[in-house]
């Protein structure tokens, strides 16, 4: 019997599904983990096997639950907190869709310099350079990954409303970003974010950060419009994609002149 792609993935699933289910009967030590909270990495395993694509919409409630042999309810509690975690979208009488930086609303979630008058400022990514080098020790520490393993380093300055507001220095694994160009990086009008997910099916779907107050050097200032001394916000970033693999560390300098840095808790 030939069996299709399709099948074997189920069969893969209810396999996967059926160990996280009774790990507990083999483990010393008990690791109560709720149904849902084991359907939810299963979807998020999905995700990261790029078996649906950002902005696609993903199989029903019934559909899923048929193949994860579990309730309905099971599996829509699953989604509700994928859909918290932003990692899914549900949109009113079309589906459940995988979440997308392409998605205006998304472009915020990460980064958080807003105008001191309100509005959504237009952004653009003017790359500087982009080459692929050895990793350091901070960088191999920042992204996980053994000292030495190439990654590609970026340079951009990101405007908002045609002024130069921000200066990044970016790290990204070379195996998650395979022959990655400055031409490539020129050549888009859409957000870096965008641009990894796009070619590349790479979605950052949480990040850490490091804030602190520093003086602009002669570079930063000569890059941001500004005189030598005037204080920045230096914001260290560690993005993740599914699996909680980091996929960047970037060091960015943001020029607070008419804007300010948002964040909203709780």
């Amino acid at each position: 019997m030939v069996v299709g792609q399709g099948d074997a993935v189920n069969a893969q699933s209810h396999q996967i599904c059926a160990e996280m289910i009774s790990m507990t009967t083999h483990a010393s030590v008990p690791a109560f983990r709720p149904l849902y909270r084991q359907i939810q990495d299963l979807i998020v395993q999905a995700l990261a096997d790029k078996e649906w694509a950002p902005g696609e919409m993903i199989p029903s409630e019934m559909d899923l639950a048929a193949r994860f042999e579990v309730s309905q309810g099971t599996v829509r509690r699953a989604i509700d907190e994928l859909a918290a975690e932003n990692l899914l979208v549900r949109r009113q009488g079309k589906g459940t869709f995988v979440a997308t930086h392409a998605d205006p609303r998304a472009f915020f979630r990460f980064l958080r310099l807003v105008p001191d008058e309100g509005g959504v400022p237009r952004s653009r990514s003017e790359p500087l350079e982009c080459q692929t080098l050895r990793a350091g020790h901070e960088v191999a520490k920042a992204l996980s990954i053994p000292y030495g393993d190439p990654v590609i380093q970026l340079r951009r300055i990101l405007r908002l409303d045609g002024k130069p507001m921000v200066v990044d220095e970016i790290y990204l694994p070379a195996d998650l970003f395979p022959n990655l160009t400055l031409d490539q990086l020129k050549a888009s009008d859409r957000s870096l974010y965008t641009l990894f997910e796009t070619l590349f099916g790479v979605r950052m779907v949480r990040a850490e950060e490091k804030i602190r107050a520093v003086a602009a050097d002669v570079t930063a200032a000569d890059l941001l419009g500004l005189t030598v001394g005037t204080p920045l916000l230096s914001v260290e970033r560690t993005a993740f994609t599914y699996g909680d693999r980091a996929a960047e560390w970037r060091r960015g300098l943001y020029s607070t002149v008419n804007h300010h840095y948002f964040n909203e808790l709780g």
